[in-house]
């Protein structure tokens, strides 16, 4: 085994990053720009925080062209909501076409392609073609520097979930084969989850059941 001392060396520790902590899934975070368009953009560094309240979390780095915060963070900050959409397979080519670093104010659902839709509680529109929405309301955002490769925690509550019909099963139960999500790898590398495979938990009190 072959151990590493962590340094601040950024290409090091992105890369054991990466490559650990997989697959992850993506948040599809769309908001308002300042003039009103739309800003759509995928994070990988995602999970889950809380079921109640119900929370969501992902870390944008700071921008490695730039030094600057990303848009997403900008618009966030002001607005304090955004919405959180979901990667799959019939999706994920036109969500990957919307990591490109657009200027400011160019709306990413229309370079895209991808259609956006009005939102019920917040004003940062729903992606379409997302069979899974959460409207969130901005709670906490942690910053970790602002140097390039650093990153900031921000945190969502969950207002109101948008699910397809066509991904349910029995008591609201979201499909894993129906839904299609696709995570992301090292690198390059995107992860289909097309083998499932099934473990009992040993919980005495599962709350999936």
């Amino acid at each position: 085994m072959k151990s590493f001392n962590i340094t601040d060396e950024l290409k090091q520790n992105y890369k054991f990053l990466i490559g650990s902590i997989l697959p992850r899934p993506i948040a599809v975070v769309s908001t308002l720009n300042l003039d009103g368009s739309n800003n759509l953009a995928p994070f990988s560094f995602f999970t889950a925080v809380s079921a109640t309240p119900m929370i969501i979390g992902f870390s944008p780095l700071i921008r490695t062209s730039t030094g600057k915060k990303k848009d997403t963070v900008i618009n966030i900050e002001r607005e304090k909501e955004f919405v959180v959409n979901f990667v799959t397979e019939s999706n994920m080519h036109k969500v990957n076409e919307a990591s490109a670093e657009l200027d400011y104010g160019e709306d990413e659902f229309q370079y895209t392609g991808l259609n956006a839709l009005e939102s019920d509680l917040v004003k940062a529109r729903r992606l379409l073609e997302s069979p899974i929405q959460f409207e969130c309301k901005l709670r906490d955002i942690l910053s970790y520097g602002d140097h390039i490769g650093s990153g900031r925690f921000i945190t969502g509550e969950v207002i109101k979930v948008h699910i397809s019909e066509e991904i349910l099963e029995g008591d609201n139960r979201i499909s894993t084969s129906l839904f299609e999500p696709v995570g992301r790898g090292a690198g390059n590398d995107w992860i289909k989850t097309t083998d499932i495979i099934q473990f009992e938990r040993k919980m005495k009190v599962q709350l999936q059941n």
